[in-house]
């Protein structure tokens, strides 16, 4: 594995107490982070995003880090052939769809994997962006939903607003405008 897709595959998390971004990398570095911070009685009030989703993950900062690490990896895990990176889930379909991949000359799971790996080979920038939107969403309706202004700049990222969402934010705290760029891949903030 190259260096690039390392780094690709590296899952990043950011801890935040109220509104300051203390700690920012792979979960170890920042489960000690956590620990430390709440472990000399600074605040009690930490919360830890996953940088990609931008969805709060939760962190006993009681917990062995070894023990942190293994509970965010278990939740990402999933059931499957862990040798060949499958997952395996449910899928629902209509009479008619399970003809068609009968049909088919290679199996089933085979069929879907193909036209999920073209989907996404079509994938747009917007698609992209979409995402991105979603993270920032996320990340903002854990930390931020009580801050000035916040169902505006919501309204803002969500029409892709870039000048009105800056202007909805400008009094924000910094590190979550920062991170809010960060999940937006607007890191320039760019108006």
């Amino acid at each position: 594995m190259s260096e690039t897709d390392s780094r690709k595959d590296r899952r990043v998390f950011a801890a935040f107490d109220h509104f300051e971004r203390f700690a920012h990398g792979e979960i170890g570095e920042v489960a000690v982070r956590v620990r430390d911070r709440t472990a000399i009685g600074q605040s009690a009030s930490v919360l830890v995003f996953d940088c990609t989703s931008g969805k709060q993950i939760d962190v006993d900062p009681t917990a062995p880090v070894e023990a942190i690490i293994a509970s965010v990896e278990a939740r990402t895990r999933r059931r499957g052939r862990p040798k060949m990176g499958v997952d395996c889930g449910e899928i629902c379909l209509l009479p008619r769809h399970w003809e068609w991949l009968r049909a088919q000359p290679r199996s089933a799971s085979a069929t879907i994997r193909r036209l999920i790996d073209a989907a996404r080979k079509g994938e747009t920038p917007d698609d992209r962006m979409r995402e991105r939107v979603d993270a920032a969403h996320a990340f903002l309706w854990a930390l931020a939903g009580d801050l000035p202004d916040f169902e505006e700049a919501t309204r803002a990222l969500f029409a892709r607003e870039w000048y009105e969402l800056e202007r909805r934010t400008a009094e924000w705290p910094a590190d979550v405008r920062s991170q809010m760029h960060e999940l937006l891949g607007r890191a320039d903030n760019p108006a």
